[in-house]
C-alpha cells in the first residue's frame, strides 16, 4: 500500500505532538527549580522546621485547563486567640514566581479556609505552608500534571 505525502506529513505531524506532550508530562524539576522553591519555603519559614500535617492543599491532580487552576488550603486549626493561623503561604517549583499567594488571619478569621485560582507552567510540586501563632510551620505538598502547559513564553 502506498501512503500519500499529505498522509506522511499528517503522521509525522502527530507523532511529534505526541512526543512534545510526552516531554512536557515528564519532564522532571530541574535542580534550579527545586532549589528556588526550597529557599522560598526556608525563607518564609524563618528558620522554623517545616512539618507535615494540619494543612491541606486540594488542588486536582490532573489539570487540562492550566490557565484557571483552583486550589484550596485549608488548616486543621481551632482559631482561639491562643491557637490560630497568622499566615497561609503557597509556593510552586516552575513558574516564574515561587510565591503564589500569600494570605494573612487571626483568631477573628474563624476558621483557617482560603482558596484561589493560579495558573500554571507546567507540570509541577505545590507546597502550602501555615505559620500558626506560636511560630510553629506546617505543609501539604502536592504534585499537579498538567496536560496543555501554558506560562512558557520565558522557558527553554
Amino acid at each position: 500500500m502506498k501512503r500519500s505525502p499529505a498522509s506522511s506529513t499528517r503522521r509525522l505531524l502527530l507523532q511529534a505532538g505526541a512526543g512534545v506532550v510526552a516531554h512536557m508530562l515528564a519532564r522532571p524539576a530541574s535542580a534550579q527549580d527545586a532549589a528556588a522553591m526550597a529557599a522560598a519555603v526556608t525563607q518564609f519559614a524563618g528558620g522554623q522546621a517545616v512539618r507535615k500535617g494540619r494543612v491541606k492543599l486540594e488542588i486536582a491532580p490532573l489539570v487540562d485547563n492550566c490557565n484557571v487552576v483552583p486550589l484550596r488550603v485549608t488548616v486543621d486549626s481551632p482559631m482561639t486567640a491562643g491557637d490560630h493561623v497568622a499566615e497561609i503561604a503557597i509556593f510552586n517549583e516552575k513558574n516564574p514566581q515561587k510565591d503564589v499567594g500569600r494570605f494573612t488571619l487571626g483568631a477573628q478569621a474563624g476558621k483557617a479556609d482560603v482558596a484561589t485560582r493560579i495558573r500554571l507552567a507546567t507540570s509541577q510540586k505545590l507546597v502550602a505552608l501555615a505559620r500558626m501563632n506560636d511560630g510553629s510551620v506546617w505543609s501539604d505538598t502536592v504534585e499537579v500534571v498538567v496536560v496543555l502547559a501554558a506560562c512558557i513564553e520565558g522557558e527553554s
